[in-house]
């Protein structure tokens, strides 16, 4: 290799370098207080999923009604006949789910992409591919470990979200889950469990490294260092690096998500039990690929903003978690 070479190598790692250095402090695994992570994570998050809930429950409807209809109308008809308290049926099963879900979900995370990047860093992988590959091993066993949570606490709340006045079987999360489990066993609680994971583990690898490299492209073109008392730039950079991943991740896996739920929330006909062939059969029919789509506009805006406030959030929940010290400069 020749001079000219060895010196353009130089200046390459050192501008890397420099483009690390000026990049926000990463507050990982280690740096953590575990005990105040989970019990303001717990609070942070109940306050962003009450706040998303609607949304969720709006898209859920548009998923099982067969004949399609507009997500407006949908709303509108959900008010009309349940009050504002329509769009939070579920919503206290949800929530006992949620705490724990989170907390599987952060330690998997943090732990995981703590590991991963420390061993790719190890073995000479340059920082922006070791922090994409840590992020997206993140994504996949937070998604994982999360789900074993999830998923019954999908198909309960889901239940409870689809139920009308006059159709009303289930008096509560708990009935729900009695019943469930009377009628179909442990098997029932976790129907879609596969999908679940087929959905969620690949979309949980694509949004967290599409958020880390969107987050150092975005950071690139600010321009702003981590030494300025910028955290305004802070917040909007991480908010729109999230925004974009999760509107990207709605769309590819929005028709794996309304099969899943149809399966859910399908009551088993006498020993028939949904299939997923029948679930796609049964959607084709009634609206060809379109019918996979419905309830997009609702899940497309919940998981941005959703993605936007949590990743927020999340951010400042580690900082606000970090140990005394470990974010000195």
């Amino acid at each position: 290799m020749s001079f000219s070479a060895v010196d353009i190598e130089e200046e390459r790692a050192a501008a890397a370098a420099d483009e690390i250095r000026r990049l926000p402090a990463e507050v990982n695994w280690e740096m953590l207080d575990k005990s105040r992570f989970f019990v303001l994570g717990a609070a942070l998050f109940s306050g962003v999923s009450a706040a998303l809930y609607p949304a969720v429950v709006v898209k859920t409807h548009l998923q099982v009604a067969p004949p399609p209809q507009a997500a407006a109308a949908t709303a509108a008809a959900i008010l009309r006949r349940d009050g504002v308290r329509g769009f939070y049926r579920g919503f206290g099963a949800s929530l006992a789910g949620t705490v724990p879900a989170r907390a599987l979900y952060m330690a998997a995370l943090e732990a995981t992409k703590s590991s991963v990047g420390s061993a790719a860093l190890r073995l000479g992988v340059p920082e922006p591919a070791a922090s994409a590959a840590a992020s997206a091993a993140g994504g996949v066993s937070a998604a994982v470990a999360a789900q074993v949570v999830w998923t019954p606490v999908d198909v309960v709340s889901q239940r409870l979200m689809v139920q009308t006045p006059a159709s009303c079987r289930y008096r509560g999360g708990a009935d729900a889950f009695r019943k469930i489990l009377r009628a179909d066993g442990v098997r029932g609680l976790y129907r879609g469990f596969g999908l679940s994971i087929l959905t969620y583990a690949p979309s949980n690898a694509v949004w967290w490294s599409s958020y880390a490299v969107a987050q150092r492209l975005l950071w690139r073109a600010v321009g702003a260092d981590r030494g300025d008392d910028s955290y305004a730039a802070l917040v909007a950079v991480q908010g729109a690096s999230a925004a974009a991943a999760g509107g990207a991740a709605a769309l590819v896996t929005m028709p794996l998500d309304t099969v899943k739920t149809r399966i859910q929330v399908m009551e088993a006909a006498d020993a028939a039990r949904p299939t997923l062939a029948g679930t796609v059969r049964g959607l084709l029919k009634e609206g060809g690929w379109a019918a996979c789509y419905r309830g997009l506009g609702p899940r497309w805006g919940s998981m941005s903003l959703s993605a936007a406030t949590m990743v927020t959030t999340y951010e400042f929940l580690k900082r606000l978690s970090a140990k005394e010290g470990s974010l000195g400069r």
